[in-house]
């Protein structure tokens, strides 16, 4: 049980000691080091392709070969590099090995931990590069990066609360707890000029202080971990790889507004970050960071975890807020904000988890420190998920006003297979597309804005010339109609018919009298809308019209999809010239669609039974089938 800063202080350079090789790369002292440590990923990612088979692998292969003395096995959240897991680091030479099995084990034990030798087949190359990278910080993956939020993952076992303290865990909350002067401390949120990481990206440092200056009781603060977006992973990864960060920052939060209880709202089906906020709640009541009387101080704060069943109408906040009191997941108008009567009618300070991890060092290293980084508007960083037609997928944080070219190029690598980068979409189903042309665009929250985007939670889907923009603008439609909650007449009906036109026009039954229609009831759900789902599900359609308004003319006008991704618009057909006769595509034809006798002619395709799965097409060794 921790009860003052000296004891905080004991727990921390005792915990350095044994953690020291990782401590001591950092400082560049690892020449003195003759012991190691492997860190391996344990984040959903590499855990779904059997990194924690790999980690019992190398505890059993270092026990029958005698090293437990030199060589500590460590399960750490996400490293970021999501595409080259399963992922292990080793300390102190920060030997970067990707795409681990089992069956490597054995080397990896004898060959480089036994004798100081590499395992070359397991380093990472560059795509299309013949250049191997060795050490977790010469990869170009991780060059423009500056982790903050991200800080401790990949760093420390999120397991144990030791290592979280030793680097510097729990300080900031013992200072602002030993200090006693709340208003000092939103006032140094507010400076740091630190907004919100779920969204529209209000102030965080405002939405404290407004909290704050209500007078009644009990007040509540609320952690929104619910992160529905569709490849986004962000406050996930947080959760798995550094959930104290967020608690000690919910504590903070509930001295300096005056609030004794916090909820952590998080979907049930993320069950690993769940369960790593469970084991970390549970030590923080254990060490004496959560419960009565913290650091001596005479405050309480307790933290519980509130699951949510996916809706994703759950991530606005007055929606989570109803869900947690077990009601139906409905938005309700604003004002009040939740800061003035939210959780039971209560004042409630609601941030989401990318925002909370940013406090504790934002107190540490100061607010001038924080608010150096980033652009005028847009301080500090922002965490993104890579994804799509991109080399290198995964959770990246860059400081506020990165280029996109940077990102999509530098850090993420390219286009894979040679191919031309198409558009962006940022912000999630609510955000929009962002063309070539503005790949030079610095990222801030009002440049996205300006483009007819938004920065969002952080998702980040790559796009190359073999998607359409029709039916990307589809595709996100209908996850956003299909998530309304119904409560308001706009999202629930207009995104319907938005849909519907959507949908017409890529099955070639659009006329251009629907181009101005789309645009026309876009705006209509935009202002009339309740909630920021209704108000931003037209972003997609807006943002495709605005910048690809040519392929939407094609669809109505040709009758035909330039990426010839729209079934309804084309045809797979057989090249007589190149057909071999061989008889794959009728072989690997789920419906018998493809008909001829082998060696006797070309095939043919019947069009009537035909589904368009392009099984033909993927397996035809002659090229003879293609797209019409």
């Amino acid at each position: 049980m921790i009860q003052t800063i000296d004891d905080l202080s004991r727990i921390r350079d005792k915990t350095r000691q044994r953690m020291w090789p990782r401590l001591a790369t950092l400082a560049g002292e690892q020449n003195q080091i003759n012991e190691y440590q492997v860190l391996v990923c344990s984040g959903t990612g590499c855990t779904a392709s059997r990194s924690q088979a790999v980690l019992k692998a190398l505890n059993r292969a270092i026990a029958d070969s005698g090293l437990e003395e030199r060589v500590r096995v460590v399960k750490t959240g996400c490293f970021g590099f999501c595409k080259q897991g399963p992922i292990i680091v080793i300390y102190p030479d920060k030997t970067f090995y990707c795409h681990v099995q089992e069956k490597d084990v054995e080397e990896i034990v004898n060959t480089h931990l036994q004798s100081g030798q590499l395992v070359e087949k397991l380093l990472y190359r560059e795509p299309d590069r013949e250049k191997v990278e060795q050490k977790l910080d010469e990869l170009l993956f991780f060059e423009h990066q500056q982790r903050i939020a991200l800080r401790n993952c990949g760093v420390i076992n999120p397991e144990d609360i030791q290592e979280y303290i030793a680097l510097d865990g729990y300080l900031a909350l013992a200072n602002v707890l030993i200090d006693r002067n709340p208003a000092r401390v939103i006032e140094e949120i507010i400076k740091s000029g630190l907004r919100g990481r779920g969204g529209a990206g209000f102030l965080t440092g405002r939405k404290w202080q407004m909290a704050a200056q209500v007078e009644a009781n009990p007040k509540f603060v609320v952690c929104n971990a619910d992160e529905g977006d569709p490849g986004a992973f962000m406050d996930r990864s947080i959760l798995e790889g550094d959930p104290h960060s967020v608690l000690e920052a919910m504590a903070i939060a509930g001295y300096c507004i005056g609030a004794n209880r916090g909820y952590i709202y998080i979907r049930a089906e993320y069950p690993l970050a769940v369960e790593r906020l469970e084991i970390a709640i549970a030590q923080a009541k254990e060490y004496g960071m959560l419960g009565s009387n913290i650091f001596g101080s005479g405050f309480d704060f307790s933290v519980e975890i509130r699951l949510g069943a996916g809706a994703f109408v759950c991530g606005e906040e007055t929606a989570l807020l109803r869900s947690i009191t077990g009601r139906r997941g409905e938005p309700r108008p604003r004002p009040p904000f939740p800061a003035v009567s939210g959780l039971w009618n209560q004042p409630t300070l609601v941030n989401n988890v990318e925002t909370f991890a940013n406090i504790p060092v934002i107190l540490r290293q100061g607010a001038d420190w924080y608010a150096s980084i980033g652009t005028e508007k847009s301080k500090g960083t922002k965490v993104f998920a890579l994804a799509g037609q991109i080399n290198n997928t995964g959770l990246i944080e860059v400081p506020m006003g990165t280029t996109l070219r940077t990102i999509i190029y530098r850090i993420g690598g390219g286009i894979p297979h040679g191919k031309k980068f198409k558009a962006v979409q940022t912000g999630g189903p609510s955000g929009g597309c962002i063309p070539a042309q503005y790949l030079d665009t610095p990222i801030d929250y009002e440049s996205l804005a300006e483009l007819g985007s938004m920065m969002g939670s952080g998702g980040m889907i790559v796009m190359d010339e073999s998607d359409c923009m029709v039916d990307i603008a589809r595709f996100y439609l209908e996850f956003s109609q299909d998530e309304s909650c119904g409560k308001c007449t706009p999202c629930r009906i207009g995104t319907k018919r938005l849909l519907e036109i959507i949908e017409r026009i890529t099955q070639g039954k659009g006329e251009m009298e629907d181009l101005e229609l789309l645009e026309v009831l876009s705006q209509d759900i935009k202002e009339a809308s309740l909630c920021g789902l209704g108000q931003s599900a037209p972003n997609p359609v807006l943002s495709t019209l605005r910048y690809f308004r040519e392929e939407y003319e094609a669809h109505i006008k040709q009758r035909r999809c330039p990426a010839g991704v729209c079934r309804s618009l084309f045809e797979f057909r057989v090249s007589d010239e190149r057909c071999i006769a061989c008889g794959v595509c009728a072989r690997v034809c789920p419906v018998d669609a493809a008909q001829g006798k082998v060696k006797e002619g070309p095939f043919t395709i019947n069009q009537e039974r035909c589904i368009k799965c392009g099984a033909c097409e993927d397996k035809c060794p002659a090229d003879a089938i293609y797209k019409h």
